[in-house]
């Protein structure tokens, strides 16, 4: 196993690919020994592909001997979370109610995009069943588990994508956030991880968390981040929610630094959350490597309604979403559901004046936040409120993310330090809508600055 292959970051690989310093192939070989290695203790993958992996490989190293690349991501490593239809591969949501014996013959945009960049794509990686929680375990596929100490939880729903990331098995990772999903498990596991503004990415079939759900990336750097939105963020017909083209180069926007911009510093949202106090000052810390880079952050007070204004509509939402899963679902199969899901489906029933309602509040939210973030460049708080869970903890609620999946702003989580335990702390980014690119720059400054921890990369675990 070729440890020093695993850790490149993308931008690196295809540098070494162009450079014929090594190929696609021996990448893709190194990344499969790493999965025989370590995947039967982190579980990260419901499917893999070796051998349609590496017909693609070979076709990429062929495209560099000759200098012709396919696209911006040829020969690089990737993995597609088990929600995001992938065509030829079984895409089961982690559940026992969905029959694996179809056809699959259609990729999602965000996956036909990876392939139009030449990315090799090498298996479906876990979740919890239907997405339901920030943990990823499920009745079908098991426990995942965390690279960095497996007696923990990777954090969820993409817990397998941010795992797999995390361990050199696969070097990018094509996710969904509902409610934290994708800014959580990047916490959890030392990664990057972006929340996009609703429709950036575009998105098929819909998903069932309806406009609260979003595609996006998980990567082991910022670079990695901005080069994969390049690739991804592409107006695709099939989206209803679909927004214009971005203008210009995700890339090119790293550059600039944070001097001169405003940033709004908040510690819990108005939440009233209790964060855990090594959450805390690893957040207060991130906010002063701002400072010191010449940024003018702000602490400010949110007012505790606003933040009840959105956490409320969007705990409605997502029970009416989830009760929908009931009824689309033939009686006989409940009982194949995780039982602690199909609890969490009956425990509310609200009715369509509640659903108007919560509507309601929503866009009343996102005003609020959209007059917020006028006057700032970014919203900085904590990621999540706790340090990562034992694996047979009970979940817990993702409190400062989801609200912006209400609200549809873009967010990032960072790494920004480790625990007294040697576990990963994230502190999340929030942008006025469709500045993800000034997202990816404050991000930028801060990994320039600050560095992120080494991950726990090779056979390890």
């Amino acid at each position: 196993m070729n440890n020093d292959l695993l850790r490149l970051p993308a931008t690196e690989l295809i540098e070494g690919y162009r450079t014929a310093r090594f190929s696609p192939v021996e990448v893709c070989r190194a990344t499969f020994d790493a999965i025989a290695a370590l995947n039967p203790t982190l579980n990260a993958f419901q499917h893999l592909d070796e051998d349609g992996a590496l017909l693609q490989a070979r076709r990429s190293q062929e495209r560099w001997s000759r200098g012709a690349p396919i696209g911006a991501l040829d020969g690089v490593p990737a993995t597609v979370k088990d929600n995001i239809l992938t065509k030829g591969w079984p895409t089961l949501s982690g559940s026992r109610t969905v029959d694996p014996q179809q056809a699959w013959e259609e990729d999602a945009p965000g996956t036909a995009r990876l392939r139009e960049a030449g990315a090799v794509l090498i298996g479906k990686t876990t979740m919890p069943e239907f997405a339901w929680k920030v943990m990823t375990d499920s009745p079908l596929f098991g426990i995942t588990r965390n690279p960095w100490n497996p007696g923990f939880t990777p954090g969820g729903s993409s817990g397998g994508a941010a795992a797999a990331t995390a361990a050199g098995l696969g070097v990018l990772a094509l996710a969904s956030d509902g409610g934290g999903s994708i800014r959580v498990p990047a916490s959890r596991c030392g990664l990057v991880g972006l929340k996009p503004t609703h429709g950036r990415v575009a998105d098929y079939p819909p998903s069932r968390f309806g406009t609260n759900s979003n595609i996006g990336p998980i990567t082991r750097t910022v670079r990695d981040c901005a080069l994969m939105m390049n690739v991804i963020a592409r107006p695709d017909p099939r989206d209803w929610y679909g927004l214009p083209p971005h203008e210009g180069d995700y890339l090119d926007a790293l550059a600039g630094g944070v001097k001169g911009l405003r940033l709004a510093w908040s510690p819990d949202l108005g939440s009233g959350v209790a964060v855990d106090p090594e959450v805390a000052m690893a957040a207060h810390k991130a906010v002063e490597v701002f400072r010191a880079l010449g940024a003018q952050v702000d602490e400010i007070a949110i007012d505790p309604a606003l933040y009840a204004l959105g956490s409320r509509s969007y705990f409605v939402l997502r029970c009416v979403m989830q009760a929908g899963l009931l009824r689309a679902l033939p009686p006989a199969r409940l009982p194949l559901m995780d039982p602690y899901l199909l609890a969490s489906c009956r425990e509310n029933d609200f009715d369509v004046v509640a659903y108007s309602e919560a509507e309601q509040d929503r866009r009343r939210f996102g005003v609020a936040l959209n007059l917020l973030l006028d006057g700032y460049d970014a919203l900085v708080c904590p990621t999540i409120q706790s340090l990562p869970e034992p694996v047979e903890a009970k979940t817990p609620e993702p409190f400062l993310t989801a609200i912006f999946n209400a609200s549809r702003h873009p967010a990032i989580s960072i790494p920004c330090g480790l625990s007294s335990a040697g576990l990963p702390i994230g502190v999340q980014l929030v942008a006025a809508h469709s500045q993800e690119a000034k997202l990816l720059r404050i991000a930028a400054a801060f990994e320039a600055e600050h560095g992120f921890a080494p991950l726990p990369i090779g056979p390890k675990v």
